[in-house]
């Protein structure tokens, strides 16, 4: 009893030190973000809790570079990005999953390889490639959102993950649709994708925290202010005021705000057991 006891404290403290560790750079920014002008940010011991907090460094970082127009910009890539994941993802994952064809395996498992290559690998080429397809921010702006969205409309990730959720799903559902007369593509879009929605959701927050954190690659299309997401903003940032770090840290909280919120709105669908009781047996 005592051992299971001693266990069991052992592993809570243990977890409060991992999540301490975590959080800390988290709680240091923020803190960093709240301090007045006054106060050092690097003194020695340093001192979480602002003596004076005030919220201008939100207001004065706001308002000195167009954070709106970089909230838009990411959004707009975001939500495209998401949207085509989704869709390909999905439809990618169906056959590997449901249907039986000549060089299935094969070409899962070459799906599986593109996972392994960095991006900085194929980043190179890639740029030449968008670059001759004229989709820069140079050509205009439909074109420049293309050129950030079209290269992740779909993940090798996406799909083994939608696939695995597929396989899930017992056949006898699938059976069912046939016999009312169903064809693939009702099957796919009215019985399978209703009950993958924890693996959509899943899908849909980690494409949405890649795309809304993403700096490189949006930083090598992007020429024009105007177009900047985000993290290509927030460097600007960092660049317009030099040292100024409390404009920085309440820049990058702002950043970090509709992270948050996209994953509290969908949290709810992170629970399973959504094709349980579908099937007796």
């Amino acid at each position: 009893m005592f051992r299971k006891i001693f266990k069991s404290l052992f592993s809570h403290i243990f977890l409060v030190f991992v999540t301490i560790i975590s959080i800390g750079p988290f709680l240091w920014l923020i803190s960093t973000a709240l301090k007045s002008k006054n106060e050092n940010i690097f003194a020695y011991p340093p001192q979480f809790i602002p003596s004076h907090i005030t919220f201008e460094n939100f207001v004065g970082a706001w308002n000195q570079v167009p954070f709106a127009g970089y909230i838009i910009n990411s959004t707009i890539v975001a939500v495209v990005t998401i949207i085509l994941n989704l869709l390909f993802a999905s439809l990618a994952a169906y056959p590997l999953a449901r249907m039986e064809f000549k060089g299935k395996d094969w070409c899962f498992f070459a799906m599986l390889a593109t996972m392994m290559v960095p991006f900085q690998v194929i980043m190179i080429p890639l740029y030449l490639l968008t670059l001759r397809l004229n989709l820069v921010d140079s050509y205009g702006v439909i074109s420049g959102f293309a050129g950030m969205i079209l290269p992740f409309a779909v993940s090798a990730f996406g799909i083994l993950l939608m696939r695995q959720a597929f396989l899930a799903i017992p056949k006898e559902l699938e059976e069912a649709a046939i016999i009312d007369g169903c064809n693939v593509f009702q099957i796919w879009a009215k019985v399978l994708m209703p009950l993958v929605k924890p693996s959509l959701a899943t899908l849909a927050i980690f494409t949405f925290v890649g795309c809304w954190g993403e700096f490189l690659w949006p930083s090598i299309v992007l020429t024009k202010q105007e177009m900047f997401t985000l993290p290509v903003g927030l460097n600007y940032l960092q660049g317009f005021f030099s040292s100024n770090w409390r404009f920085i840290a309440a820049g990058a909280i702002i950043s970090v705000v509709p992270i948050l919120i996209f994953f509290l709105a969908l949290q709810k669908y992170f629970v399973g057991g959504q094709t349980q009781g579908a099937v007796k047996g």
